[in-house]
């Protein structure tokens, strides 16, 4: 490993690290790419991205032996990426609903049924 004038050796694992991370956890990741069906519905994926990072490291040497200038360094890093969908926005051009992913509970599924509701009333009324 080249070192940079005055930089420590965990220096360089930490931001080979970080850089690394950044790939991960671009904005494709959490707003997905959209999909638009053959009749014109645009479907944009959206997701959780959770991250850890941790990195150490020390200088370590047998102090038996005296012809090290300093000591040996020993370091390393570790990263943890969850990506969890949350659901999907569905856009028909004319309304845009997001459509989450996984169980609702009961007071979820009535709130999200109530604009329906309202448009087939609304819809009936103008009969």
């Amino acid at each position: 490993m080249i070192l940079r004038e005055n930089e420590h050796p965990i220096e360089r694992i930490m931001e080979t690290a970080f850089t690394k991370i950044k790939t991960l956890a671009d904005t494709d990741t959490v707003i997905g790419r959209p999909v638009t069906t053959a009749d014109g519905v645009s479907i944009v994926p959206i997701s959780k991205v959770t991250m850890g990072f941790v990195t150490g490291g020390g200088e370590y040497s047998d102090m038996s032996r005296e012809e090290y200038s300093e000591y040996p360094f020993a370091g390393g890093s570790g990263a943890g990426v969850s990506v969890s969908p949350i659901g999907f926005l569905v856009s028909d051009g004319k309304t845009v609903k997001l459509v989450p992913v996984g169980d609702k509970s009961p007071l979820d599924k009535i709130l999200s049924l109530i604009p329906d509701l309202a448009s087939a009333i609304m819809g009936k009324a103008e009969e």
